[in-house]
Order: C-alpha cells, then sequence, then structure tokens
C-alpha cells in the first residue's frame, strides 16, 4: 500500500509538476528543431556542473576502456547534446510523431505482419536517442501492444507525462511485482505483443557480460519469449538529423532456443540481448543514455 507523502514531499513533488507545466508550454510555442536545438545547448553548459558528469563519464570508461581522454571528452559533450534533444523534444513528441518527414520506419513490413497475425512477440530496445519514437511507430502500425514503463517517483508529474504520451497514441502500463508480469503474460496469451525496455540495471536479475563487464539484466523478455514460444523482436532508433529527424529500425527477429533447461536458455536469451544493446550502442555511442548507473557498484568504486 501507498503511504501517504509528507506534506513538504507533496509541495515539492506539486512544484515539479508545475515547472513541467511551463516547460511543456514553452516548448510547444516554438518549431520543432528550435526546441531541440535549445534543450541540445542548455544540456552542454548545464550537464558538465551536475553530479550527473561523474556518472556518465565513468560510464563512457567502462564501455571504452581504451579510449582516450579526447574521444572520452567528446563523447561526454555529444551524449549532453543527445539527452537535451530528447528531454526538450519529448512535450512535442506528437508532432514529431504526426509528420512522416521525420520519423522513418526501415523494417515497416516487420511490423505490419506483425500487425496482420504474424504476433505476438515480444518487443526489446534500449534508451537509445528519442526513443519514445519507437513506442508511437508500434502503435501506429496497429500492433496491439502492452507498452511498459517504469512509473516516476513523483505521481503528479507521472499523471503529466502519461497523458502527453496519449498524444501520440501510446498508452503505458507499469508492471509492478509478481501480478505485473501475470498481467503481461495474459497479454501474449489474449495474443497480444508486449514491449520492454532492457538496457537498466535490474537488481536481482541474470548477471550477463556487457561491454566485457557482467551487468545485473531483467530476464522478463527472454522468460516470456520463451514461455510462450514467440520471438523477441528488437527495435532501435537514431537521430539522422538536422534536429528532430529520426530513423526507427526494426530489426530481424531473435529466436531463443529451448532446450528443455530454462534457467540455461533464459541466461543465453539474456546474454543475447545484451548483445543487441551493446552492438547499438557501439554504433552509436552519443546517443544512449549514459547518465544511468548499469553495472554493480563494486564496478564504480574501480573506476
Amino acid at each position: 500500500m501507498a503511504q501517504t507523502p509528507s506534506f513538504a514531499q507533496d509541495l515539492a513533488w506539486r512544484l515539479e509538476a508545475l515547472a513541467f507545466d511551463v516547460a511543456t508550454g514553452l516548448a510547444r510555442l516554438f518549431p520543432i528543431d528550435a526546441v531541440s536545438d535549445f534543450g541540445a545547448w542548455l544540456f552542454r553548459t548545464l550537464g558538465p556542473r551536475t553530479s550527473a558528469r561523474r556518472v556518465a563519464e565513468r560510464n563512457l570508461r567502462i564501455a571504452f576502456p581504451d579510449a582516450p581522454d579526447e574521444e572520452i571528452a567528446r563523447l561526454l559533450t555529444a551524449q549532453w547534446e543527445e539527452l537535451g534533444r530528447w528531454i526538450a523534444e519529448f512535450p512535442i513528441l506528437d508532432r514529431i510523431a504526426a509528420d512522416p518527414a521525420r520519423v522513418e520506419v526501415e523494417g515497416a513490413e516487420r511490423l505490419a505482419e506483425i500487425a496482420a497475425g504474424a504476433g505476438p512477440v515480444v518487443f526489446i530496445s534500449g534508451h537509445f536517442s528519442a526513443f519514445e519514437v519507437m513506442a508511437a511507430a508500434i502503435v501506429r502500425a496497429g500492433v496491439p501492444c502492452q507498452i511498459t514503463y517504469r512509473a516516476m517517483n513523483n505521481p503528479h508529474v507521472d499523471a503529466r507525462v502519461r497523458k502527453n504520451r496519449v498524444r501520440y497514441g501510446v498508452r503505458l502500463f507499469a508492471p509492478k511485482g509478481l501480478e505485473g508480469a501475470r498481467e503481461l503474460m495474459r497479454a501474449l496469451s489474449r495474443g497480444e505483443s508486449v514491449a520492454l525496455m532492457n538496457d537498466q540495471k535490474f537488481n536481482g536479475g541474470v548477471a550477463a557480460p556487457l561491454f566485457g563487464v557482467m551487468a545485473h539484466t531483467a530476464p522478463g523478455p527472454s522468460t516470456f519469449a520463451l514461455r510462450f514460444g514467440v520471438p523477441l523482436q528488437p527495435m532501435s532508433v537514431q537521430r539522422v538529423g538536422p534536429g528532430a529527424r529520426f530513423k526507427v529500425i526494426v530489426h530481424p527477429p531473435i529466436r531463443l532456443a529451448d532446450t528443455g533447461d530454462r534457467d540455461a536458455d533464459i541466461q543465453a536469451g539474456v546474454r543475447r540481448v545484451n548483445a543487441f544493446i551493446e552492438e547499438r550502442v557501439r554504433a552509436r555511442p552519443s546517443e544512449w543514455f549514459w547518465v544511468h548507473k548499469r553495472w554493480p557498484a563494486e564496478v564504480y568504486r574501480r573506476t
């Protein structure tokens, strides 16, 4: 049962929600690319002055231990710009998603197949560039899908974020605990697909290599795929610019081997998920979400 927040906590949450409303209102007054460029400038300027700078730098050195300092510095700047663009673009993502000139879907025929009955599938992806564009592409293709997300701590901002996503057709499900997993399984039983992000730390998850370092990873996607005999369907998005223009890529499906040893099969599935994430990050490192502590705490103590 959720605890009632203190007066001070609720006031802080409401002030954050007010700031969100102001930022959203301002963003919707300006052209799309002007908003995107402002976000890049703001985070390029302020990001290095925050505590998140240290997290991003450590992550980059974990992933690219042989990279010279100059390359790490370049990637730090580039990832601040990308993060700023994504945050600034979020309030106007409905305008971006509605413009065919701004969102290209590579592999759209695969989404059409899934929508026409070749599903269900377990969509997997990571926090690449403006990752919300992928959810919009799934919905616009007509794929019946439970798109999951992690609810925000601030319930007032969370309600606004959900409302903003509805503008571009996405209704999200925040699974919690065993009942949440059961709901996803019920969706798959009904023939609906499910979509999960798979690139953040999951305490108690399966340890699998990511950039050669063991990282705890959610086993849910592999578990669902094996239980229902459906493929993992990787997707990614990349910025093609200038400004807010994107390519959503529907990659070839991953079909997991079912050997009868469920634990080993899930472990193998998680490794393939991490391999996909690593491949996409290596291809476009500036577009990943580097300000999250992805690896175990002891790894950061060594860097």
